[in-house]
């Protein structure tokens, strides 16, 4: 027969995710997943009990009869210590480590990232995802998310199901994603299964917690940078544990830097000032029924805005609505989920005299998986639906426009299959992802596998073929990029693609496409040291980018025209490899956590080989977390980045150019030439290494059972260190990321 149910904190009706549910007295069980939901098969007919443990809370049994061929369901709540003993640490993560191939992903919580330090007094995930292996970020100030190799529009963000165009704020410290209200992420950094498609580099899934269930609770809080409220509570209470009930989390959050850094930080205002400002809005109401399954209706909207002194104005707006579902067929073994959403991102960016740039994405999303547990076994299978329209508006500096206004829509089907033969599991995978208004069907696929070597042993293996239709509107090649616009794929690319062994093949679609090859070993040193080594190969066979090169239009006049110096996008190949080492370890409330990034990025446009301005090659990450004292009331956080220099394309001399704005009978020798540069080869030169040293220590006091008061004293960039954004070219003047910034918030829950 069969065992399955969900795992509850039995205060809050909460999902207890990623502990281990198990038969006493014996090796067999299962992990719940992120909804708390856990499937034991094969297990003999008759009476056995089941445990549950997990850290800070009560040891729990409950007696079960399993009948043939039955499906006994089961809901479990588990009670807080309420006296503080000597800590026992009892987790699934060995046991998940030895069934599940788990490649290149990283699984956090909040508990995790609150051991980084709170830059401006809040926990923030774009502040973790910095120490992740492989990632890298561009700035301090407007930086840009990289992932093992692959630009922004190669990262697939989806919160609740819903994919998010635009998943940080412009100061690069915060994501759109308030910690409080995060109940778990995942971010898989290459070789993903089958389950995920649509971008050719990363994913990252977050999913958002329920409401309070038993009681109103809530938080409020302040800091230099920005101020929040949440307030949750159960519409309908359950009576018992396990009935039906439904319950409502609301938060809001507001930045108020541009205003706040004119009395807090008068240094940096003297310069570029801290023009940032953000508005996070994010609604959720969740329906319970009483076997588990669940409905969740939510709705958000995220503006941005960053204003460097008339030089330029950005804003963006991304609001979404959806809904997501969980169901738990009576009778069958088989656990449902699926999500529909529509959301819109615009952008607009203001330069000088120049028209405003502007992009639109307007998408909706809708995807039904089907998940079966057998035994150590799992198949996963479904569908997915996505639709979107662009509408693109940009000027060069030359007054060019281009400009594009399509509808695309996209349907994939997938299966997984992840099977134990000993001690080897086998994950496969398979994809078909069809791209209607392109008319292509690509197939994908995708396989996994580990070795469990021994018990402290395990080596793993992952590879996979991906695709996107989704371009940037900008081009890689730029140092910083505030603005960040969407285009489907565009049809105005070169009828063939250029290798760099000097042959070229038919372009047959124009489909982003690469290859994952991800290969690595996890050792046990310890019960509480562990080691993660990985050595990867990204080959992205297709990357579009906007046309620098262009000098003629694409009309018949120029026919005889190459490609390469006619159309408005170029197709470049590229490669990403680099290895990461990761040592991890946690005792009590000591937890260190050390990685080390080395990634070689190069890009071949067709003429030349070069690397793109994320190709970092050596980054280095040092966090250290220490909670002490009655009931843990002080917590000190500390984190240390290195990272060797971006490439940059270096200035070879200035001249004067005739802009001839009248006609060709412009007298050149009588009229005003204006500055222009000479540039040398393309990012042959290397900016100065990044080094940063963040620091937090973190006080609570705390009243009751639910009320408590927490005060966050942080500083970034402690040790003052001037680390450089970008070179103004023009003005010549080395303009640095943020100086030594102190922060401190003090929050309250209730």
């Amino acid at each position: 027969g069969t065992i399955r149910g969900f795992v509850y904190d039995k205060a809050t009706g909460e999902p207890i995710i990623f502990t281990n549910v198990v038969l006493k007295g014996t090796t067999t069980g299962a992990a719940t997943d992120v909804n708390g939901y856990f499937s034991i098969s094969k297990v003999p007919v008759g009476q056995h009990t089941l445990r549950v443990t997990f850290l800070g809370y009560e040891d729990l049994e409950k007696t079960v009869t399993v009948a043939r061929d039955q499906i006994a369901t089961e809901k479990l709540f588990m009670v807080k210590a309420s006296i503080q003993i000597g800590v026992v640490e009892i987790s699934g993560e060995k046991q998940e480590a030895q069934t599940q191939v788990r490649m290149s992903v990283t699984k956090l919580t909040p508990k995790q990232i609150e051991r980084m330090p709170a830059v401006g007094g809040e926990a923030d995930l774009a502040q973790y995802l910095q120490v992740v292996p492989g990632v890298i970020f561009t700035g301090d100030q407007g930086g840009q998310l990289y992932v093992r190799g692959g630009s922004p529009i190669m990262n697939k963000v989806m919160m609740d199901g819903m994919v998010l165009y635009n998943p940080f704020h412009s100061i690069g410290l915060f994501s759109v994603f308030d910690n409080d209200i995060i109940r778990n992420a995942d971010i898989y950094t290459a070789g993903f299964n089958a389950e995920f498609g649509g971008r050719i580099s990363s994913v990252m899934d977050i999913t958002t917690r329920d409401g309070n269930r038993t009681r109103m609770s809530g938080k409020v809080s302040a800091s230099t940078f920005a101020a929040k409220a949440l307030l949750e509570g159960p519409i309908k209470k359950q009576k018992e544990p396990g009935d039906g009930s439904s319950s409502y989390l609301f938060n809001l959050r507001h930045s108020y830097l541009d205003q706040s850094s004119k009395l807090f930080y008068k240094n940096v205002n003297d310069t570029l000032g801290l023009p940032f400002r953000f508005t996070d809005a994010y609604g959720k109401i969740s329906f319970n029924g009483a076997n588990g399954s669940k409905f969740n209706l939510f709705g958000f909207n995220f503006t941005d805005g960053v204003n460097y002194r008339g030089v330029s104005d950005l804003a963006w707006q991304n609001w979404g609505t959806g809904t997501n579902f969980v169901l738990v067929p009576a009778g069958s073994a088989v656990l449902i989920d699926g999500v529909f959403c529509f959301s819109r991102y615009g952008i607009e960016l203001k330069e000088a005299e120049l028209a405003p740039r502007t992009s639109e994405i307007t998408s909706f999303n809708g995807a039904l998986n089907f998940k079966y547990f057998l035994g150590d076994d799992e198949a996963r299978y479904g569908v997915e639906m996505l639709g979107f329209r662009t509408n693109f508006s940009y000027f060069n500096e030359l007054g060019r426009s281009f400009v594009q206004e399509e509808n695309t829509s996209e349907i994939a089907g997938y299966v997984n299959y992840r099977k134990k033969l000993g001690k080897v599991i086998i994950d496969p995978g398979l994809r078909l992802h069809y791209y209607a208004s392109l008319s292509v069907a690509n197939i994908e696929p995708r396989f996994g596998a580990k070795w469990n070597i021994s018990d402290n042993w395990r080596f793993k293996f992952a590879a996979g073929r991906y695709s996107q239709n989704l371009v940037a509107a900008n081009n890689d090649r730029d140092v910083v990029n505030l603005f960040y616009g969407f285009l489907s794929s565009p049809e105005n690319l070169p009828a063939r693609v250029n290798e760099r062994d000097g042959s070229s093949r038919e372009l047959k679609d124009p489909l982003q496409r690469a290859n994952h090859y991800v290969a690595g070993i996890e050792h046990d040193l310890s019960r509480e040291l562990t080691l993660n080594f990985e050595v990867y190969l990204k080959d992205f066979r297709q990357v579009t980018n906007i046309n620098r090169n262009k000098y003629f239009n694409d009309t018949p006049e120029f026919a005889d025209k190459p490609d390469e110096l006619k159309k408005d996008f170029i197709v470049e190949t590229g490669r990403a490899y680099g290895a990461d080492v990761q040592l991890k370890y946690e005792k009590g409330q000591l937890y260190l956590w050390g990685v080390y990034s080395y990634t070689v990025v190069d890009r071949y446009d067709g003429v030349q080989v070069y690397n793109p301005v994320w190709d970092r090659r050596h980054n280095l990450n040092l966090v250290a977390s220490y909670a002490f004292g009655k009931f843990d009331a002080w917590k000190v956080n500390l984190r240390w980045n290195y990272g060797s220099g971006f490439p940059f394309t270096r200035t070879q001399g200035f001249y004067g150019a005739v802009p001839f704005n009248g006609d060709i009978n412009t007298n050149y020798a009588t009229s005003n030439a204006d500055l222009s540069i000479v540039f040398g080869p393309l990012n042959d030169g290397r900016l100065p290494a990044y080094a940063r040293v963040d620091a937090g220590v973190t006080k609570t006091w705390r009243f009751d059972e639910h009320k408590s008061l927490e005060l966050d004293l942080g500083v970034t960039n402690a040790l003052n260190r001037e680390n450089i954004f970008y070179f103004d070219r023009v003005r010549f003047e080395r303009v640095n990321q943020l100086p030594l910034l102190p922060s401190a918030g003090i929050s309250f829950r209730f």
